[in-house]
């Protein structure tokens, strides 16, 4: 077994790798690998080929190639080591990374740091329980972009989709452009799930239908699919008798949520948030393994790339803080929860004595309404959606008006003044 050591080792080439990778460069680290199992860097960018990438970060839309590119032309620039089609088996907590491709066979890597940039996998048909045949034309949304997007292959005419995620609504657009018909999108949720500016340019501009509070509960076919019964769902989501309609199709597409790729992690021992399926991290986006950092879509799923990238450069600046002065490494001693109207928030614990950045996302859609941060000042906000993401910026200034070691964000109804 070929033995090797670098100060730090990411896991995941995506834009949360590559970001991350970089950022830990810039701070002072010489050696860097990243370990990617694809055969190219880049991760979900490369079959992303629509524009809306980059407007946060460079101003200007990119398709997601373009956007991963500029990372890669500047990780070579920064002569980074990677390794492309390499699997990674397993993490330690001792921060040794079991890894193999087939130039180096087996490889143990001894690793400074780790971060940790998996991203994340789609939910399947098997998750949904769905009854029915099990016919061919049944994929996840993720799946018929790369067949349509990379090799080339239409896998449908008539197409349903379950789920209004990003992938199934810039699918509902892409499968309309290459002359299939897009029947309908079906959402459980009595909202869409999708970033706005998705349901209104991959929808609204191609007069595709939105069911809104509907599932499938039926799928007809023996050797191909044939179509769907959709029904109506109540409030416990369970489907209402009388409401079933049958929608003819040969394609049922799949973008019934994203769950972050954390086998590595769990096995190293990494206590995660049931909530997110992501890591628990403090406000340097490490874990409860010293040493182990995580970011991007296997921290939480993220709506924006740019996001993303933000993050994973936090991760990388410090992974390379903790590796050259770990003395110097501030503990985290304030506890971030999420209060009422609040889904989630990440960080889990901030740090009393330093700036941090909250990232957060709420569980309805709601209009007018006051984001509550501890008690310490609040952000108006004119509507609030779960698809997308809040950013809470956190300064040393702020903390020290905490009275006690709890930070709770909650969702308040805007006052307003009478007369």
């Amino acid at each position: 077994m070929k033995t090797i050591s670098a100060d730090v080792v990411v896991i995941g080439g995506g834009p949360a790798g590559l970001a991350a990778a970089l950022a830990a460069k810039e701070a002072g680290v010489e050696s860097v690998i990243i370990l990617e199992r694809n055969v190219e860097l880049g991760g979900i960018l490369q079959q992303c080929i629509h524009h809306g990438f980059g407007l946060h970060r460079y101003r200007e839309e990119l398709t997601g190639p373009e956007y991963a590119q500029r990372f890669i032309d500047e990780v070579e620039a920064a002569d980074i080591d990677v390794q492309l089609e390499t699997m990674v088996l397993e993490i330690t907590q001792e921060r040794i990374v079991y890894a193999m491709n087939s130039q180096e066979g087996m490889m143990r890597i001894q690793a400074g740091a780790v971060i940790l940039g998996m991203g994340c996998r789609e939910r399947t048909r098997g998750a949904l329980r769905i009854p029915g045949q099990r016919p061919a034309g049944v994929l996840t949304a993720g799946a018929a972009q790369r067949f349509v997007n990379i090799d080339g292959y239409v896998p449908g005419k008539e197409v349903v989709i379950l789920g209004s995620g990003d992938i199934g609504l810039i699918m509902a657009r892409r499968f309309t452009l290459e002359g299939a018909k897009v029947n309908a999108v079906v959402e459980i949720m009595p909202y869409a799930a999708g970033l706005t500016r998705n349901v209104v340019q991959c929808l609204h501009d191609f007069n595709i239908p939105l069911h809104l509070s509907s599932t499938v509960v039926n799928i007809h076919g023996r050797d191909r699919l044939e179509g769907v019964t959709i029904a109506q769902v109540d409030d416990s989501w369970t489907p209402i008798a009388g409401t079933e309609q049958y929608l003819s199709c040969d394609t049922l597409l799949l973008s019934v949520g994203l769950i972050p790729e954390n086998e590595l992690s769990l096995q190293a021992g990494v206590i995660m948030d049931p909530v997110t399926s992501g890591p628990k991290v403090d406000h340097r986006l490490m874990t409860n393994i010293e040493g182990v950092f995580a970011c991007g879509n296997v921290l939480h799923v993220h709506d924006v790339v740019d996001y993303v990238s933000q993050e994973a450069e936090l991760a990388g600046r410090a992974a390379a803080q903790w590796l050259l002065s770990r003395s110097a490494s501030r503990q985290a001693d304030v506890t971030v929860k999420a209060g009422e109207g609040v889904r989630y928030v990440v960080p889990h614990k901030v740090d009393r004595q330093g700036d941090a950045r909250l990232f957060l996302r709420v569980r309805q859609p709601q209009d007018n309404v006051v984001l509550d941060v501890g008690g310490l000042f609040q952000l108006k906000q004119r509507s609030v959606r779960p698809s997308e993401m809040i950013q809470v910026k956190l300064s040393k200034k702020i903390m020290d008006k905490l009275d006690g070691n709890t930070l709770t964000i909650s969702i308040q109804q805007e006052v307003k003044a009478v007369g």
